[in-house]
């Protein structure tokens, strides 16, 4: 896939993630006032922060599509998974104040959500669905950290919106009962949705930040690298593979082995063989490759 067209699928996903969350935040702030629920209010300003976290996300691909320049010889793929952490950081706020807002509600005063709410939910769980499914299997196809983690950020409103719902029943039950302890059941659905939200924070914050710190692929993920590597006859050896993930691209550092009587511009010639069959894997944006003379003893190129 042309890097151009990647980028072009990515912003259109997340622009319409944009439209969809500042609708779903209206209608759930509006509704939520107006059926007296607090989760469901709890719930709007979650999808109110997904809008920022999807402005960080848009940033951050527009950033990544940049190509390489002088002061960043390696691309700006990592613009995509520091928005990733920037939508981390905003759930893990969202999460706590969404929290300490549940809490306070039981040490006040409480009133019955109207069933206009349920509505309202069982809508924005539709949507959210949607969202997720459409932004996660993009994500996975054009390898865009920043989306999947954008796509989960839906997925984590689907969870919070059927809590909500959960605690919204709960409390419209509860109200025609007269038992007035399953009231707190709304407040109760917002507390755990700020916890779910939490978790998803920290989860994909870790993923992020794992990735942004230089992370190589595992040796399981670099077989298909070396196969390709091997293909080139001069080649006796690989020494030593490291491809570094940048975004939604990778970076080779490479040694291989050659024929130690072959001539530096033999060896260049292998070098650069390598180097553009690599190139030919999609993901591969750049290879460093070192040739050093073949010896049973690798120790001493090292």
């Amino acid at each position: 896939m042309e890097n151009q067209d990647r980028f072009k699928q990515a912003e259109k996903a997340i622009l319409y993630g944009v439209i969809g969350n500042i609708l779903l935040a209206v209608i759930k702030w509006i509704i939520g006032i107006m059926s007296n629920s607090r989760a469901l209010i709890a719930d709007a300003v979650h999808s109110a922060s997904d809008v920022a976290g999807s402005v960080a996300v848009y940033l951050g691909v527009r950033a990544a599509k940049q190509p390489p320049d002088e002061d960043h010889p390696y691309g700006h793929g990592k613009a995509e998974s520091v928005s990733a952490i920037i939508v981390a950081v905003l759930l893990f706020i969202v999460g706590i104040e969404m929290g300490k807002a549940s809490i306070g509600a039981f040490f006040e005063p409480i009133k019955v959500p109207k069933s206009m709410a349920i509505y309202a939910v069982v809508f924005s769980i539709i949507i959210k669905e949607i969202m997720f499914r459409y932004k996660y299997k993009l994500g996975k196809k054009i390898r865009s950290d920043a989306l999947i983690i954008n796509a989960y950020d839906d997925r984590s409103d689907v969870y919070a919106s059927l809590a909500t719902l959960v605690g919204i029943v709960a409390a419209i039950i509860g109200g025609k009962l007269g038992l007035e302890w399953m009231v707190y059941a709304d407040p109760v659905a917002g507390l755990v949705v700020s916890v779910l939200i939490l978790k998803m924070a920290w989860e994909f914050g870790s993923d992020a930040i794992h990735t942004t710190l230089d992370h190589v692929l595992h040796e399981e993920e670099t077989n298909e690298l070396k196969k390709v590597v091997l293909t080139v006859p001069e080649v006796k050896k690989i020494t030593e593979l490291h491809a570094r993930e940048h975004g939604h691209y990778v970076i080779v550092d490479l040694k291989i082995s050659v024929d130690p009587y072959m001539t530096v511009e033999e060896g260049h010639r292998v070098g650069k063989e390598v180097k553009a069959k690599l190139m030919e894997i999609h993901h591969v944006q750049n290879v460093l490759v070192h040739i050093n003379p073949y010896s049973e003893d690798d120790s001493k190129y090292e």
